[in-house]
């Protein structure tokens, strides 16, 4: 049912004059000379909340989608773009191109490989989730009658980088469900579908960490063990490489990506890890570096461009250096991702993961006990993130989120074939965040 919005406002039993008073008090607050920034307490989840601009008046659960960036990060910037303002020149080739120690990219892989508990050498760097899948599926030289195996639950940039590289290879691309109802999720019940489903000709799993559409996590490790298992009786050159999407649980689930198993791992730094907009990585071991051929042509590997010198090929296997796409990036978005995983650190990353369940339990919990709306996300924590997934009967998603954002609670609808509503809490909420859009949701009965 399409609703205009005085039809909205009226159905949520909320009364417009409401908005009219916090439209109110939000002038007010604008006039109200701010204090004195406070140091950055990082046990204080208050403190924590004051590191980022985000408008008070609003409740923010849409944390998934694109970070705004606490102080650090943004003074980061700041003093890159300053930087680059005064002596653009200069300052590049003294941070980029000079000498080997002073390349600032590589104290950004430093960083992002302490993270996910690996090395700097295998830290690729690209612009965002999407832009390491292409880079991967692109990469990866299949043949002709090969299979890249995957599930429904992908999301775009994922089904269309396989469908890109299958095209040009002659690969296949073959889709299977791994459950009926998400909010009845078996992470065993997963696993044994991938399983069984693998071929003689299948040469790549490609699988999401977090699926953004029902809020479902997959249990990689285990997903990485069973193809183990299978990969013991195959030639190394068939052997079955698992790919996998993490945007949305990198930053929020305390789990070492580089123990997972997973032969590529992709995610945009852009999102729950608070980074600058336009950042993200890849991360994959050597060996698994060696078996992609570079798509775009890299400023960060200096045999490539000592052989175009030489006018020779490049030697050697391909490193995560020779896949960072080269061309000029925002380089003061690209160094400040340092700020963004120190920021983590600081926090601790199992003290996120905690606060991210806990505030996400909630939600679920109050949705799951109206009777007018249908959870997708299951409950249990280890099956979830930071993602909550719902319906509300007799009204479609996006008008939900339309109700929600007239009444100061920023959601969002799930871009899928069958969309669904959806609630993200991040660190930068509170339980009365909650409150606030559950009260309007049960409204809605």
């Amino acid at each position: 049912m399409s609703l205009s919005r005085r039809k909205i406002l009226a159905g949520s039993g909320i009364a417009a004059s409401s908005l009219a008073i916090g439209t109110l008090a939000t002038s007010e607050a604008a006039a109200t000379p701010k204090a004195a920034p406070q140091p950055f307490r990082p046990h204080d989840w208050k403190s924590v909340r004051a590191q980022f601009l985000l408008d008070p008046e609003l409740a923010h659960l849409s944390n998934f989608f694109f970070a705004s960036n606490p102080t650090p990060v943004r003074e980061a910037i700041a003093k890159y773009r300053k930087a680059f303002d005064e002596n653009p020149y200069s300052y590049l080739d003294d941070n980029m191109f000079a000498r080997d120690e002073d390349m600032l990219w590589r104290k950004v892989c430093a960083a992002a490989a302490e993270y996910v508990g690996g090395r700097p050498e295998e830290i690729a760097l690209t612009s965002s989730t999407t832009m390491g899948l292409a880079l991967i599926y692109n990469g990866l030289r299949l043949k002709p009658g090969q299979e890249i195996l995957t599930t429904t639950h992908e999301f775009y940039p994922h089904h269309e980088s396989m469908r890109l590289a299958a095209g040009r290879s002659g690969a296949t691309v073959r889709k299977i469900p791994l459950y009926e109802s998400s909010l009845n999720f078996s992470a065993d019940q997963a696993v044994a579908r991938i399983r069984a489903a693998v071929r003689p000709h299948t040469r790549v799993v490609g699988v999401t960490w977090v699926h953004s559409n029902t809020g479902v996590r997959l249990p990689i490790a285990k997903i990485a063990a069973a193809l183990k298992d299978l990969n013991r009786h195959r030639h190394e050159s068939d052997r079955i490489l698992l790919v996998v999407d993490g945007v949305h649980g990198f930053g929020v689930v305390d789990e070492d990506v580089a123990a997972m198993g997973c032969d590529f791992f992709s995610a945009g730094t852009h999102k729950w890890i608070l980074g600058p907009h336009g950042t993200g990585i890849i991360w994959a071991k050597p060996e698994n570096w060696a078996l992609l051929q570079p798509t775009i042509p890299s400023l960060m590997a200096s045999e490539t461009t000592d052989a175009w010198r030489e006018d020779r090929p490049p030697t050697g296997p391909t490193q995560a250096a020779w896949i960072s796409p080269g061309g000029f990036f925002a380089y003061e978005h690209q160094w400040a991702t340092i700020e963004a995983f120190n920021f983590h650190r600081q926090i601790g990353r199992k003290r996120i993961q905690d606060r991210i369940a806990e505030l996400n339990g909630q939600i679920k919990q109050g949705l799951a006990r109206m009777k007018h709306v249908t959870l997708h996300t299951p409950l249990a924590p280890q099956l979830s993130a930071g993602i909550v997934c719902f319906d509300v009967h007799g009204y479609k998603p996006q008008d939900v989120v339309q109700i929600l954002r007239d009444n100061g609670v920023i959601a969002s609808a799930t871009p899928y074939a069958v969309p669904h509503a959806r609630l993200s809490a991040g660190i930068v909420n509170f339980p009365h965040d909650i409150d606030r859009a559950l009260k309007i949701i049960r409204s809605l009965a």
